[in-house]
């Protein structure tokens, strides 16, 4: 399966990651953790501003395809060669993942790291070399 390459939209892609997550703690002290915040939705514990807050900001990812294809006339580009099954078993190990890690990718990884953590350096690094042995694997070894 041949990538690719695109660095504009990648880097557009990566400012805006970035952007969204300062404001989301400067304007209201959380971490864009996915994980973290889609839980919150759901919490039993969590106040109606968290709650608010949390729905909004993953309103606005589950909005981002429909969005791209009004600005561009067309889907987003993706192709998953796997298995519905293989697809699921994949989504609860990383749910699992992020239950046992105390946090998912974007927590850890956009967060975490700049903020100094170094716990989220750890996991983040785990998540990688993770991801890199998966790959080895799937592509070049089986």
């Amino acid at each position: 399966m041949e990538t690719a390459f695109t660095p504009w939209l990648s880097l557009g892609g990566g400012l805006m990651i970035g952007a969204s997550a300062v404001l989301l703690m400067a304007t209201n002290g959380r971490i864009a953790g996915i994980s973290g915040l889609a839980s919150r939705i759901f919490a039993r514990d969590s106040d109606s501003e968290a709650r608010g807050v949390s729905a909004m900001f993953v309103l606005g990812l589950l909005l981002a395809a429909p969005l791209w294809f009004l600005a561009s006339d067309g889907w987003p580009q993706q192709w998953v060669p796997a298995s519905p099954i293989l697809m699921a078993v994949a989504g609860l190990l990383v749910g699992f993942g992020a239950v046992f890690g105390s946090g998912c990718t974007s927590g850890h990884g956009v967060c975490g790291i700049s903020r100094g953590s170094v716990r989220s350096i750890v996991a983040t690094l785990v998540f990688m070399a993770t991801a890199f042995l998966t790959v080895l694997v799937t592509r070049h070894l089986i």
